[in-house]
């Protein structure tokens, strides 16, 4: 077999949950074979390498694949492993609500009374923020102290006015858990693993990666390059950016969400609450998202409520999930190129029209 003829083979493997109706989420049959040319066709399109994607149908995974590439000479696997980027954000909400039942912070007291932040104390106004203006995006901060020609962490609006995305606010929630419960970034991974992974059956879902999750992750393709496997997130807990996973774990995450495990009734109601309203210029509202909630993007479809994020790291990992609780619907897609947030939104247009 030569080379070329070798690495198309390859290209077209598929670990899937095979003998499964797949449904969409207004309850029509999609056929696997529609799916898998939907998915090939957009990596050709995108010159995405490789990617994982699990649906889940009435509370199970009623279809895993693996397609393409993790690395210039390596096939996907199922073990293979994706930068989550900001689907960090919505999973780190979970954790917090789950210490907020635990009583360890308050949604609603500032957060300056638990851990002074001397990086933004030069402005008075941070010690308004709270847990729920972070998770919301309404502290002020903005996504990156870093970007747009910033030399510091600045606050551009008066905190719990008005929405703005913000990783920095996520992590100076990070370091006020890490105060509260007398630990670092390692130490809070493994509260986190205690907490949240492992009484959910999640085995490879992590903020700072592992050797196993190091092992087997997937390089990053951009620009027609492949870069080499990142460590990001090895020191820190990257609330805002850090967690590795891939679509079968992630799966199972969204599950426990729809059978709303891990929190109390009203835990999650707080969690899934309507708490921001996106501005009219935000491109989400052209896809019907219309709100945040703690750590989710919230919309109202015909079929049900909608959550979901995206991730994006430097478009090098990108990656979306979206799950309908009243259905218990839900599917989630990882890739190794910049075009994971944009085939994930045009799959979920896809998968309503392919039913029949």
């Amino acid at each position: 077999m030569t080379t070329l003829i070798k690495w198309i083979v390859i290209g077209l493997i598929s670990f899937s949950v095979h003998g499964q109706i797949i449904k969409n989420p207004i309850g029509q049959t999609v056929s696997e074979e529609a799916i898998t040319t939907f998915l090939e066709a957009q990596m050709k399109k995108t010159g995405t390498p490789g990617l994982s994607l699990a649906i889940i149908n009435n509370g199970e995974i009623v279809y895993h694949t693996v397609k393409g590439k993790q690395g210039p000479n390596t096939p996907m696997s199922s073990k293979t492993i994706f930068e989550g980027a900001s689907l960090s954000k919505p999973l780190f909400a979970f954790f917090v609500m789950q210490l907020v039942e635990k009583g360890v912070l308050e949604l609603d007291i500032p957060l300056y009374t638990y851990l002074p932040y001397k990086d933004i104390a030069h402005d008075e106004r941070y010690k308004k923020m709270t847990a729920r203006m972070v998770l919301s995006h309404t502290t002020g901060f903005p996504n990156w102290r870093d970007e747009n020609g910033r030399t510091g962490l600045t606050i551009d609006f008066e905190p719990g006015t008005q929405f703005q995305y913000s990783g920095e606010g996520y992590q100076y929630l990070a370091l006020v858990l890490q105060k509260l419960l007398k630990t670092d970034a390692k130490g809070l991974q493994k509260r986190f693993h205690k907490q949240v992974a492992k009484p959910l059956g999640l085995s490879v879902t992590r903020y700072i990666p592992n050797t196993k999750n190091q092992k087997n992750k997937a390089q990053a393709f951009k620009n027609g390059e492949w870069l080499p496997v990142s460590n990001q997130g090895n020191k820190q807990f990257g609330a805002a950016y850090g967690v590795n996973s891939e679509a079968k774990d992630w799966a199972k995450l969204m599950i426990a969400w729809m059978n709303k495990d891990g929190l109390s009734s009203d835990g999650y109601a707080e969690l899934f609450k309507k708490q921001t309203e996106l501005p009219d210029d935000n491109p989400n509202k052209a896809m019907g998202i219309s709100h945040l909630t703690l750590g989710f993007y919230n919309g109202t479809f015909p079929f049900g409520e909608v959550y979901g994020h995206g991730g994006n790291n430097d478009k090098k990992f990108t990656s979306l999930f979206f799950f309908v609780p009243e259905s218990k619907w839900g599917a989630v897609l990882f890739t190794n190129s910049s075009y994971g947030e944009q085939m994930g939104m045009e799959f979920f247009q896809y998968i309503l029209t392919a039913g029949n």
